[in-house]
């Protein structure tokens, strides 16, 4: 089973608010739907996408992701929930258009939160949906927080949450970027993209791996590489991959099988990692 996920920065324009790049979306849907109907009834797949422009802009100006403590925060926290859902129906609809038959999940229908931390989501219907052929999409989004009031989680923490609950083996964020660099922003000629990071070489790396461009509140390229390093570490036979999705095509190569981009394991033991290509 794959968790693909779009991300804010490859999907939406990152430096202006509420801005979508409909000519990637399209092309990303048409990739997911070459895949889908190779795969036919094989397929299991679920899609995220990020806020980009959208939900992250809205998020900055009322410091969401830290807590909600008062009736100006509760409205951004509404705002950035209308504006989450609103690049959702965008995506949602270019799938749909695409020939898959997605259906979409918000997270903050049925999400609660600790201090930050996903510790709950009603996965149900999702197993429903995947048992039924169906192509669910979630997002990151806003959800209520016994401690915080209100909060933000990331696509990759619904991805991690969704790792405990369903059998999921491959794990694909598609950025706007080759993967994950030693540095960043890198520099022409000199910064190579990381092949494969394990929790052992984590430490060593984590200082130049660096944030985002454009709004992100959830940390940028560092916290993305920090979540999947707990999943794959929580799920040993479980593989992410971070890479590019801007170029034609190459969505659809790392559905394939294809080593695209920077590869994140818990262990450099091959035989416990299991191939790629399915």
């Amino acid at each position: 089973m794959f968790l693909l996920k779009l991300g804010g920065s490859l999907i939406t324009d990152k430096t202006r608010e509420n801005t979508p790049r409909m000519d990637v979306i399209r092309r990303l849907a048409e990739d997911i739907w070459a895949w889908w109907s190779e795969r036919e009834a094989q397929a299991k797949l679920l899609v995220g996408h990020g806020s980009g422009s959208f939900g992250h802009a809205a998020a900055q100006r009322y410091g969401t992701r830290a807590g909600v403590r008062d009736a100006a925060g509760w409205r951004g926290f509404a705002e950035v929930s209308v504006a989450a859902a609103r690049l959702n129906r965008i995506v949602a609809d270019a799938l749909h258009d695409a020939g898959l038959p997605v259906i979409s999940f918000c997270p903050s229908a049925s999400a609660r939160c600790c201090d930050g931390r996903l510790v709950y989501l009603d996965t149900a219907p999702i197993r429903a949906a995947l048992d039924s052929g169906l192509l669910p999409l979630v997002m990151g989004d806003v959800a209520f927080d016994t401690v915080r009031g209100g909060t933000i989680i990331s696509t990759e923490e619904v991805f991690a949450y969704l790792a405990r609950e369903l059998p999921v083996t491959h794990v694909l964020l598609a950025g706007e970027t080759e993967g994950v660099y030693a540095r960043f922003p890198p520099t022409e000629g000199q910064d190579a993209v990381i092949q494969r990071i394990t929790p052992r070489e984590w430490d060593g790396l984590r200082a130049g791996v660096g944030s985002a461009r454009g709004a992100d509140v959830t940390g940028g390229m560092a916290a993305k590489v920090r979540d999947m390093l707990a999943l794959v570490m929580a799920h040993p036979t479980t593989t992410v991959r971070i890479f590019s999705g801007l170029a034609a095509g190459g969505v659809l190569a790392a559905l394939r099988g294809e080593r695209l981009g920077t590869e994140i394991v818990a262990t450099d033991d091959a035989r416990l990692i299991g191939p790629m290509t399915i």
